[in-house]
């Protein structure tokens, strides 16, 4: 589960502009639990510049276009988690699972769709690294109407 050093700096270099300050946690949990050389990423909303972007139900109201770019900003929180934990991501040997919650209508089924804009942005970040096991699924709701959720495991070096 290892990329080229180069492929590796060069998306962490592309993406860490990007970075939204590291979330704070919205109840009583923490952002990382790190065991076993494992890396536990709290779910993370689509929050920028410390606000929900946009609240509600993909395919009724937030359209599943938004869902996906959504999807990637919740990736961005994620990292900043990560990098925030850790000092340094050079420290994130890869990604080894994500979990994608989208709240949807019971007839939206392109969940999977919507979790690739997270997908995409570990790859880009991290490389073949980046590649991971995922599930992605439909909920009649997230917290604070944020329309998509993430939650990640990433292996330390």
């Amino acid at each position: 589960m290892s990329s080229t050093n180069s492929e590796g700096a060069d998306g962490l270099a592309r993406i860490a502009p990007l970075l939204p300050p590291p979330p704070r946690p919205a109840a009583n949990y923490i952002p990382v639990r790190e065991a076993g050389g494992l890396l536990y990423v709290a779910g993370q909303t689509p929050h920028v510049d410390g606000r929900l972007r946009l609240r509600g139900i993909v395919g009724d109201g937030v359209a599943p276009e938004d869902a996906r770019l959504l999807a990637r900003d919740a990736a961005l929180g994620a990292v900043s988690a990560l990098r925030a934990h850790l000092g340094d991501l050079r420290e994130v040997a890869g990604i080894v699972s994500v979990t994608g919650y989208v709240a949807c209508t019971p007839a939206f089924a392109r969940q999977p769709w919507v979790i690739d804009g997270a997908s995409e942005l570990f790859i880009e970040a991290f490389g073949a690294a980046g590649r991971h096991a995922r599930a992605a699924v439909g909920v009649a709701a997230l917290p604070d109407g944020a329309p998509v959720e993430v939650s990640v495991i990433a292996l330390r070096r």
